[in-house]
């Protein structure tokens, strides 16, 4: 029986940098136009998946140059690995939910927890069509204005990991972890949605009234999620407003 699942969001929460931030900055439009477009999305004056596609556009440099060049540059946060190994000792899901790209997620992710590891845990993500090995663009899951409506996603798998439950079983304990806009369609989705500190997603949520809990590692998030676990906090007490 599965008794919680993480559900995590993949640049800047399981990496320290944004991937596809990084990509804009240096070799796109540049960090003062990406954030406009961001604050467009917080606005509603823009969709994400507007925004994306903007960002990814201004970035001409070929797709196996970009993910050589981000091999160097995005570190992996210092906590994820302690509870990927946890979630693994202990028979807890992990299913990376991103609005970014599966090739340099999955790239990325190899690199950092190995090739053992890579196949157990799942992502769900967009895809890249690459012409040439020069031009590429973003295939993005669905129709939704996010590209990746995570909401769809979670819900999917919420429904199959309940699917089997037998009477008188809990349900799992639900997790979501998230830094950005890209996370504003799955802020509400799990039990307990951890937000990363001086983000995007905890402005988002002060202004929407989500309830949230704060963290800056996944050394938090473990921490937090072994009380709920262990029935010393309850999620009501960790969240805030």
């Amino acid at each position: 029986m599965v008794k919680a699942v993480i559900f995590t969001d993949f640049d800047g929460t399981v990496t320290k940098q944004d991937s596809n931030d990084y990509l804009t900055d240096t070799l796109g439009f540049g960090k003062e136009e990406r954030l406009k477009v961001f604050e467009g999305v917080l606005d509603d004056t823009k969709s994400f998946r507007q925004g994306f596609s903007e960002m990814l556009e201004s970035i001409k440099t070929p797709f196996p140059e970009c993910i050589e060049i981000l091999e160097n540059k995005i570190e992996l946060d210092s906590g994820f690995k302690d509870t990927f190994h946890w979630a693994l000792e202990n028979n807890v899901p992990v299913v990376v939910v991103s609005s970014g790209m599966k090739p340099i997620i999955k790239d990325l992710l190899t690199k950092m927890v190995g090739e053992d590891s890579i196949h157990k845990l799942d992502i769900e993500s967009n895809e890249v069509e690459i012409k040439d090995n020069k031009e590429w663009r973003i295939i993005y899951k669905d129709e939704s204005p996010f590209g990746h409506d995570k909401s769809r996603t979670i819900n999917a798998y919420k429904k199959k990991f309940e699917a089997d439950l037998k009477d008188g079983e809990e349900r799992p304990v639900y997790f979501y972890c998230g830094d950005g806009v890209s996370d504003l369609s799955a802020a509400k989705e799990c039990d307990l949605l951890f937000a990363k500190r001086g983000k995007d997603l905890v402005t988002y949520c002060k202004r929407q009234n989500v309830p949230f809990h704060e963290f800056d590692s996944f050394s938090d998030i473990l921490a937090r999620m072994k009380e709920v676990l262990a029935g010393e906090k309850t999620v009501t007490e960790l969240m805030q407003n």
